[in-house]
């Protein structure tokens, strides 16, 4: 896209008023920027929560680029293998022969045979029709003591069906096979990091006497496998909805989506359909309500009336969370959103008539790599892409809601938002490193 830089850059198609924003997807897909902020994870970080397993990469020397210095970056290039597809393999229909011989001479060669492989395909093998089927039958067969699970590097997917995102999020449970069921156990599922012990999500499972299981706490192999014997999944991040759906069915454990949110009675809401779950009382939650209130209080006298921006990558549902702020005071003034789930609406249309002037920008679009977007006044940004763009140094460094949830999670972002607001941030130092919060990273 040629583009004169002479000139002042229209805002047009990357910026709008929420007012004017079409719901769920406010801009129109077509060339895109990638932010250099790296915070959130990819399918290798994602892939290395399963102890002990091993990952293979199969597709074009160029594509291989970017897991392989992810792994790099990790140390953990012991535990990760490549496969190159060529020319050749192409012309001459040999992928599945590929697949077959090449993950055989990795597994020959490792030191010891890891307990379970992840192998990555991609475009071109369902471009060309790979009987992936086959070749997984062939692998077990060969290797009966290693467990495969076929996940996928496929861009093409990204717009249709189930999200790549999406569908990691179910294929790293995809191993589990079924067990006797324990009443006395629950995951939680779909997340890379741990939720916080003091979250009343966490507070009420433990305090109840129940087994806490969740992939983030796996140090062996054995260990993961035995969360197919908890009785119940929780899963509060919405990309984690497949997965909880697909253990439902292979494993017969319930499902409870109990979504990471910021409205006072929805809060309420899953934290007593979990307490119905368990057999305990519904509560009204008046002390956890207060303390939530007071806390946002006090985030409110140390951040004024200074503008604040929400970007996507740090919480779930940034239209809710920018709710909850502007109900109490704060002055939220842009979103970096390209489009918004279902979760979102309720707020969204909340926000389209209390908020209306509010910014909506889009990450991807093409225009937001030589916009003139930054805030000039001091602002706290919460979220890396909102940092980068604004190019605030007072910010929320978090991911995926940072293990967050319910009123205690409102108490410790507030905590974070006055902390982000007092203390600069090196932008550039913080947002290049890959998987925040992955314990791999150096």
């Amino acid at each position: 896209m040629l583009v004169n830089l002479s000139k002042p850059i229209d805002e047009t198609g990357a910026c709008t008023a929420i007012k004017d924003a079409a719901f769920p997807a406010p801009f129109v897909s077509g060339l895109e920027y990638n932010s250099p902020a790296r915070g959130t994870w990819n399918i290798v970080h994602v892939g290395m929560l399963i102890p002990k397993s091993h990952q293979i990469y199969i597709c074009a020397a160029n594509c291989l680029r970017g897991v392989v210095l992810t792994a790099a970056e990790m140390g953990t290039l012991d535990r990760f293998s490549t496969i190159t597809v060529q020319e050749n393999n192409v012309l001459e229909g040999d992928m599945e022969e590929l697949i077959i011989e090449g993950v055989s001479d990795i597994l020959e060669k490792l030191p010891q045979k890891p307990p379970a492989v992840l192998v990555f395909t991609a475009c071109i093998h369902h471009f060309m029709g790979c009987d992936l089927e086959l070749v997984y039958n062939e692998l077990r067969k060969r290797y009966p003591g290693v467990d495969f699970a076929d996940c996928y590097m496929n861009p093409i997917m990204r717009k249709s069906g189930l999200t790549p995102d999406q569908i990691m999020k179910r294929q790293m449970y995809s191993l589990l096979e079924p067990l006797e069921i324990n009443k006395k156990s629950i995951n939680i599922i779909g997340n890379n990091i741990s939720t916080d012990e003091s979250s009343e999500l966490v507070r009420t499972i433990r305090e109840s006497g129940y087994e806490l299981k969740d992939i983030t706490f796996c140090n062996t192999y054995d260990e993961y496998l035995k969360m197919a014997e908890s009785h119940v999944n929780i899963s509060y991040l919405p990309i984690a909805i497949p997965g909880g759906e697909y253990l439902q069915e292979k494993l017969g454990q319930k499902h409870l989506h109990l979504p990471l949110c910021y409205g006072f009675d929805e809060i309420s809401g899953n934290l007593n359909i979990l307490n119905e779950y368990l057999g305990l009382p519904k509560k009204e939650y008046t002390e956890e309500k207060s303390a939530a209130l007071k806390a946002l209080k006090e985030a409110k006298e140390v951040i004024g009336d200074a503008k604040i921006s929400i970007d996507y990558t740090a919480i779930p549902r940034p239209a809710g969370l920018a709710r909850l702020l502007v109900e109490n005071g704060f002055n939220v003034d842009r979103l970096y959103v390209d489009s918004f789930t279902e979760w979102d609406r309720k707020d969204f249309d909340w926000l389209v008539k209390n908020k209306p002037e509010m910014k909506v920008y889009a990450t991807a679009h093409a225009k937001m790599r030589v916009l003139d977007r930054k805030c000039c006044e001091k602002s706290l940004a919460i979220g890396q892409k909102a940092a980068y763009f604004t190019e605030s140094e007072y910010f929320v460094n978090i991911v995926e809601g940072g293990g967050m949830y319910g009123f205690d999670g409102i108490v410790r972002l507030t905590g974070l938002m006055k902390e982000a607001f007092i203390c600069p941030k090196n932008i550039q130092d913080h947002i290049k490193m890959k998987g925040l919060g992955c314990d791999c990273l150096l």
